[in-house]
């Protein structure tokens, strides 16, 4: 097949709940709502149920809970405990 242009792999794109600005879904944390109603962070991005995600910016989850988008998203109220694990991971990463 000599001639045929490589297509370029496609790049998942999500978007953030706090600034609803498109990024590829790796650069993302997810929060997930599972089946039975759990909330928790899927790190891997393989976590059964409703996925909604957030930029690794603290700027961005600071806005997400304050229009309370991740719960409108997820349709469920979220405990604090996941966004201090949220705000934990961020600061983290920016070490």
């Amino acid at each position: 097949m000599k001639g045929v242009a490589e297509v370029p792999k496609k790049i998942p794109m999500r978007q953030c709940t706090g600034c609803r600005e498109m990024k590829p879904k790796r650069e993302m944390i997810r929060v997930v709502k599972s089946p039975q109603d759990e909330i928790s962070l899927d790190f891997k991005g393989k976590a059964q149920g409703r996925g909604a995600y957030v930029c690794q910016n603290l700027d961005c989850l600071k806005k997400a809970i304050k229009s309370k988008a991740l719960e409108r998203s997820l349709e469920i109220s979220i405990p604090d405990e996941i966004y201090a694990q949220l705000s934990e991971q961020m600061e983290a990463g920016n070490e």
